[in-house]
């Protein structure tokens, strides 16, 4: 049963205009380490950070946790199988909160100028 949708688009300039203003405070408020192994050696590392803080967005609307004192941002790590299929890593609170009865799936796409991500949040049984 579907328990939870959240959606959020990224233009991916922002993303770009943030890092280049802000830097590494902005880089290491917003990504866990593993994210920017990932995404800072890519030719389009600025597409990778917005499709992680778009899944990041599109995560805290799909819990309706908002941005309290449950949700962080590193708290949420978004990589990518082999195949390239988006997983997530739920952390501190928030792993608790998806504990065992609940699934959380995404999936992001982009263009040129936006990312776009859809979380979607399983209950396992029908008493989410």
């Amino acid at each position: 049963m579907v328990a939870g949708i959240g959606i959020d688009i990224v233009e991916i300039e922002r993303i770009k205009q943030s890092v280049e203003k802000f830097g590494d405070r902005f880089l290491n408020k917003i990504f866990t380490d593993a994210e920017l192994e990932y995404c800072l050696p890519k030719k389009m590392k600025y597409q990778h950070l917005a499709a992680r803080f778009s899944a990041k967005e599109a995560i805290s609307k799909a819990l309706a946790t908002g941005w309290n004192k449950e949700f962080h941002w590193k708290d949420v790590e978004i990589f990518n199988e082999k195949s390239g299929l988006p997983k997530v890593i739920l952390k501190g609170g928030l792993k608790k909160f998806l504990g065992r009865d609940k699934e959380l799936k995404i999936s992001m796409s982009h263009s040129e100028n936006y990312v776009v991500t859809v979380a979607i949040l399983y209950a396992k049984n029908s008493f989410a």
